[in-house]
Formats: C-alpha cells, structure tokens, sequence
C-alpha cells in the first residue's frame, strides 16, 4: 500500500477547517485528520465553534467510533466527557496513528480539557503539526507531546495554515475587516436573491459571531435590508451606517425593527471599530469607501449569468482558498497591500 505524503492529509485538514471559518470566533479555524499506520483515512473533523470540542478531540471520536465500531461516543460533543470516555475505552487502538493538526494542539486547560494530553494518553505514534500556537497561553503542545514520546513534524503546509489563522491573528491584535459580496458569472450584484440558500445561511451565522455589521447608506434606502439571523437563529448584529446623509436614512427600514439590537451612523472611516470582528455589506460606493480599510473579502459566486449593475473601481486581492457552498463557488480574497 502507498502511504500518501504528510502534505495531502494536512491540505485535507484545512479543507474542514476552512468549512468555520469564522464561526469559530473568537477561537481561530482549526482542521484535523487521523490516519491509520497503513495511510487509511480514519476520520476527519474542524472546530465548529468557541467553547466547543476542539477539532482534534472531534476527529479522535470519529476516528474510535471507526476502529471500535462502538458508536456510544458518536454525536457526542461535549469535551470533559469525551476526553474521559476516550482515554478509558481507547487502550491501544491508536497506537500505530497518526493526528494531522493545522494548529498545535492546545497545552492547557480552558473551557475544554488540553487536546495534547489526551494525543498522548491515547498512545498517538505521530502528531503533524501545520503551525505553532501564537496564542502562549494555549501553546506548548509540541514539547508536551515530545515528552510523552510522541514523534512530531512541525511545519507542513506552514503557510497555507498560517492563512487560515490570519483573521485570529487580526483579532487578537485588534480588527479582522472583511467585506461581504456576492454576484453572478457575469459581475452582477443586483435584481433580488442571487446565492444559494446554504450560502446565505452561512452569512447569517456570520452575522451573529460579529461584533459589528457596516452597511452602506446608499444600500440602507434603497434595498431596506432586515439584515437579522433569521436563517441560523442567531442574535441579529449590532449595526453602523456608513453615510454623511443621516437625514435620508428612513427609521421604517426594517433594520431598526430588530430588538436588542444597537444601529448608530458613521460619517467617516476613521469612526469604524477598532477591535473585533467586522463584516461590511453594501455596494460599489461602500467598497470604494473602505479602500485600504479591507483585510478580506469573502465573495460568493453563482453560476447563472443575467443583466444587471456590477463593481467598478481598481481593487487588488490574493486568492487565498477556494471552495464550494451548494452551487455557489466562495472564495476567500486577501486584500493586497495598499489595498
């Protein structure tokens, strides 16, 4: 059998893990795979969201519930419990395994119990690590593995899993800005609905991890948006208006209907938030605005053609994942420098 190179099995770790990204604000997107000692794909899994099982122990119970036929554990989420219940039921079952994770495993004790003690407990023969934790409260799972005699590669697919964490790193040091834009084959962004029903549910599920929503003015009076959650059940985002015309904002746009929910109005893009996560939505003259102020678009692509307004401006990005939603292509597009 031809055991296939560390590099395939991480690029299918940041496959799952590109799947939340952003979802799991504040935590940064991680994927995970395990391997068998014969190269067979035992499972793979992402962290879903903060607070949640990580993405390491999710694949580790995927990976039990495959060599023990025991599916007790399954949809099980709760971490204290799978950490226990795996380290107990285990034994030797991976001992010849492999973990692929995109990000070293967390060394400590948070809202779940630490990924690298139970690698270890459970016996792993390898851990492949994409990159180290930037994060030194979480970080020192790479020595702690060692220690316990875990061989571990550090470094595979370095700088495609440091893009994967690059809007953690924003947000830690401040803001992580990204515009939101979806359009048909053609450029198209306006006449009604355009991405798939999974492409917008997975907007509003953005929508309720952010710390702020910007809208253009222009797109506020003529679209009167509602811009809530309604598709994932989240809470609506607090929102900002992005106009020097705060007088022909109507206060009947749905948007203000929305409880618990706070809207004020920035006339300049030096008043944007400062920290956090913010998700821009709106047309051409919002985008042009924000020249300079982007870190990332996040486009969504359907593939139907028709007649309609497009973008104009100069603007450059970098491609930095590409994936699928339904029949929605999305891509994840780093501003170039200067924007």
């Amino acid at each position: 059998m031809v055991i296939l190179e560390d590099s395939f099995y991480m690029r299918l770790a940041l496959s799952e893990a590109w799947k939340y990204q952003l979802l799991t604000y504040p935590n940064p997107a991680v994927g995970a795979v395990v391997v068998d000692g014969c190269g067979k794909i035992l499972a793979r899994n992402a962290h879903k969201e903060a607070g949640k099982a990580h993405a390491e122990l999710l694949a580790i119970r995927d990976a039990y519930t495959h060599l023990s036929e025991d599916e007790s554990l399954k949809d099980i989420e709760d971490a204290a419990y799978l950490h226990k219940e795996l380290t107990g039921r285990s034994k030797t079952l991976f001992n010849d395994c492999t973990i692929y994770v995109t990000l070293e495993p967390c060394n400590h004790h948070g809202k779940t119990p630490p990924c690298s003690k139970l690698i270890a407990d459970l016996g792993f023969k390898r851990a492949v690590i994409g990159v180290k934790d930037p994060n030194i409260d979480a970080a020192g799972g790479a020595e702690y593995l060692r220690s316990r005699g875990v061989e571990v590669k550090i470094g595979i697919q370095k700088a495609r899993c440091e893009d994967l964490i690059e809007p953690f790193l924003k947000w830690q040091e401040g803001r992580f800005l990204f515009f939101k834009l979806a359009q048909t084959l053609n450029g198209v962004i306006d006449g009604g609905v355009i991405s798939s029903m999974e492409s917008r549910k997975w907007v509003h599920k953005v929508r309720s991890k952010v710390d702020r929503l910007v809208i253009g003015g222009n797109t506020v009076r003529v679209d009167r948006p509602l811009l809530d959650c309604r598709l994932s059940g989240g809470r609506a985002p607090d929102i900002s208006i992005l106009t020097r015309d705060f007088n022909k904002i109507e206060k009947d746009t749905p948007l203000f209907s929305v409880e618990n929910r706070r809207v004020d109005f920035i006339g300049d893009i030096k008043e944007l938030p400062k920290r956090g996560l913010v998700m821009v939505e709106g047309g051409g003259g919002t985008l042009r605005a924000l020249k300079g102020q982007i870190d990332w678009m996040v486009l969504f692509v359907a593939p139907f053609i028709k007649e309609g307004m497009g973008y104009n401006g100069t603007f450059g990005f970098e491609v930095v994942h590409q994936g699928s939603m339904a029949e929605d292509v999305i891509l994840w597009l780093r501003a170039e420098d200067g924007r």
